[in-house]
């Protein structure tokens, strides 16, 4: 990559125009007709016809669904990259409208996959252009068990448009109004959410502080919307659950991801047992800083005084070259994604804050959208994002219905990816120093996925507990946020974070329920695979792309048996996964003692 890289996505070649293409604005309405058309000749299907008719509507189903994501993605990139884009706003209104007509069409194929007699079911599963859509199907057919009438189906649908994902869109119309002060050299900064956040990474512990004031104090100036927000979304979440009889809120997540209570239990339980070392690491890092204890603004910050940044076209070069290590393919994949201007990463106002991956299956390209500053967070994010990007490139031939792969597996290669890059920069830091400063890299990712997700769990599961019986204050959600955070972080801490309930988008997202779990999973996933790939003797890139591949069309437990021989509902493979992180801990423990006498 010897040319200067450009750090803004090429959306153009896509849909010409941005959010004014006259060519988008056709793609939507052929969206929306399509699906129309369609749901019409589900409805008039005869399920136990001719098997040749079912495959006809799969193949449609596949087509529209593609077509719909590929919309989605679009109105995404254009909602992110600028939020005062009025255009892009009535574009997600739309998005709404199409997703409710398109979850309306999906409950009917599946309730219409559930009424087929079982031995034309066995026929149809033999036909051999079915046969890779096997489980799916069978998954849909069991899902179609649990539904409600077509009509009820269809209304709550209906009724979510305005009643449900609205109140996400109106949080992120909130935040986009969002103005963060600082005062810099005598001079009052105007910030958004997103830039005044990657100023807490500053190695100054007093501006960290102030620049945690305001943006806490931003926050708190929100709190009562944001909790209107909240309980709006989760009631509406819970009357629904009620309709279903479903008592348990983890019910929906786990099917959603396709995994066992008792895993998801097994993962917590293993964590909790070793939180102790990472307690320990809290301890020496905040020693590093001269401080008796950390406060939660202190958790990520630097541990040297000056903060090494790259710039984008370093970072670039950094990240492929660390991919290139393990697999060719995945670094062949990265160029190909900045050359190619697949990236948003330019640090500038009225962007959304935060960072995505969103895929464009028939364009068969990505987009990933973040805030390029230089941190070696940043690059992290960057790697991060990119592993998604990856997981999505070696599934872009397999069948549209078997793309749907669920976020604690998308998670895998993210986090895999983002591991082979810390994991590289620590083997050739050229000092001590900066192989502390690479290892507190590290360790502060496992923090976050044993100790901040976990925090985001136990408030999320108690919330949704206490909002069964009503609308929950923001002095509640605030205790509540305090109380799952000393719990989680061991009460280590000196200083916890109230509204973080309010200012993480994930507990206002509606298209997935505990946007939490995932990632935690993914993390001590994709350390057990990479445990795994430094031990296997063969081509482990080809053996790491098929398991990705497998991912829209098994269960965790299955993927996990078939790929890596291993029961996830037992310790065994969590605690080797988390041995990984401890070592981590203990070489950055004992290289922090060496330096500090």
């Amino acid at each position: 990559m010897a040319q200067k890289l450009q750090p803004t996505w090429d959306l153009d070649v896509i849909f010409p125009g941005q959010s004014s293409s006259e060519e988008f604005q056709h793609f939507v309405n052929e969206v929306s007709k399509e699906i129309e058309v369609l749901t019409e000749k589900v409805n008039h299907l005869n399920v136990n016809g001719h098997v040749e008719d079912w495959e006809e509507i799969l193949e449609n189903l596949e087509t529209v669904t593609k077509k719909s994501r590929e919309m989605g993605a679009f109105i995404s990139c254009l909602s992110a990259q600028n939020v005062t884009d009025k255009q892009a706003d009535i574009y997600v209104a739309k998005r709404a409208q199409i997703a409710a007509a398109s979850s309306a069409l999906t409950k009917i194929v599946d309730q219409k996959l559930g009424a087929i007699t079982e031995a034309n079911w066995n026929l149809l599963l033999e036909r051999e252009a079915i046969k890779p859509l096997q489980f799916i199907l069978q998954e849909r057919r069991e899902r179609a068990r649990e539904q409600l009438s077509k009509n009820e189906e269809i209304l709550i649908s209906d009724l979510a448009v305005d009643g449900y994902h609205a109140w996400n869109q109106m949080y992120g119309t909130i935040v986009g109004n969002m103005k963060i002060e600082i005062e810099e050299d005598g001079e009052i900064q105007s910030y958004s959410v997103g830039q005044a956040s990657n100023k807490l990474s500053t190695p100054d512990r007093k501006q960290r502080e102030y620049i945690f004031r305001q943006i806490s104090d931003a926050w708190k100036a929100n709190e009562d919307l944001f909790g209107q927000t909240l309980n709006h979304l989760a009631g509406f979440r819970l009357e629904t659950y009620k309709h279903y009889k479903w008592d348990n809120v983890l019910k929906e997540p786990l099917a959603i991801n396709r995994m066992q209570e008792e895993t998801l239990n097994t993962m917590w339980e293993a964590i909790v047992k070793h939180k102790p070392l990472f307690v320990e690491y809290l301890a020496q890092k905040a020693s590093l800083l001269n401080l008796d204890k950390l406060s939660i603004f202190d958790v990520n910050a630097p541990i040297q005084s000056k903060v090494e940044k790259k710039s984008y076209d370093e970072g670039a070069s950094f990240i492929v070259d660390q991919f290139r290590s393990f697999s060719p393919q995945m670094a062949d994949f990265a160029q190909m994604a900045f050359e190619k201007r697949w990236i948003e990463a330019e640090d500038r106002p009225g962007k959304r804050p935060g960072g995505f991956c969103t895929s464009f299956p028939l364009s068969e390209q990505t987009r990933i959208f973040m805030t390029y500053s230089g941190t070696p967070s940043n690059i992290a994010t960057l790697a991060h994002e990119l592993g998604h990007g990856y997981h999505q490139h070696v599934m872009n031939k397999v069948n549209g219905l078997n793309q749907g792969y669920a976020m604690n597996v998308a998670e895998t290669a993210s986090t895999f990816a983002e591991m082979i890059v810390a994991d590289a920069s620590v083997k050739t830091a050229k000092t001590d120093e900066e192989k502390l400063t690479l290892l507190e890299d590290k360790v502060s990712r496992s923090v976050a996925f044993f100790m901040n997700i976990h925090a985001r769990f136990l408030f999320e599961k108690q919330f949704y507990e206490e909002r069964k019986q009503g609308m929950v204050s923001t002095e509640r959600l605030n205790e509540l946020m305090i109380e799952a955070q000393k719990e989680a972080y061991c009460e280590s801490l000196s200083e916890y974070d109230p509204h973080f309930w309010a200012s993480k988008l994930h507990f206002h997202i509606t298209g997935v329920p505990f946007y939490n779990f995932p990632y935690t999973f993914g993390y001590l996933f994709s350390q057990g695979i990479y445990a795994y790939a430094k031990d296997y003797e063969g081509d482990f890139e080809e053996k790491y792309n098929a398991l990705l591949r497998d991912t829209g069309r098994m269960t965790v437990e299955e993927l996990a048996q078939k790929h890596l021989q291993v029961d996830l509902t037992q310790p065994d493979f969590w605690e080797n996964a988390i041995g990984i992180c401890k070592q981590d801990v203990q070489e950055f423990l004992e290289l922090a003692k060496k330096l500090e006498k």
